[in-house]
């Protein structure tokens, strides 16, 4: 079993080192949070064009199996839906975190 994408949680030892883990972790995990938006979009991209692809050489005769079409069709379609839920996600978080009481 390999476990080397599990990162260990660190604990934070006094609120007077929070402002410090805080301010170190902050552009650590806001490139990691963008990176997971950016590759959902360059996906949807890909499968995008990839239908389009199918479709051209559906319409000209260019491709014996009709399925690809079919497949790609819901492959691009389930990565629009995986990008919009990351969407709903992220914003409920945010929604969340906002009516925290400080």
């Amino acid at each position: 079993m390999n476990t080397n994408f599990i990162t260990p949680i660190q604990p934070i030892n006094s609120l007077n080192s929070t402002s410090s883990v805080l301010g170190t972790q902050k552009t650590e995990d806001s490139g990691m949070f963008k990176s997971i938006f950016e590759s959902a979009i360059q996906n949807v991209e890909e499968a995008e064009a990839y239908h389009e692809q199918q479709q051209y050489l559906l319409a000209t005769g260019q491709i014996d199996d009709v399925h690809t079409v079919t497949i790609a069709a819901s492959e691009a379609q389930l990565a629009v839906d995986m990008l919009v839920q990351l969407r709903n996600k992220a914003l409920e978080a945010y929604n969340e975190i906002m009516r925290m009481n400080v």
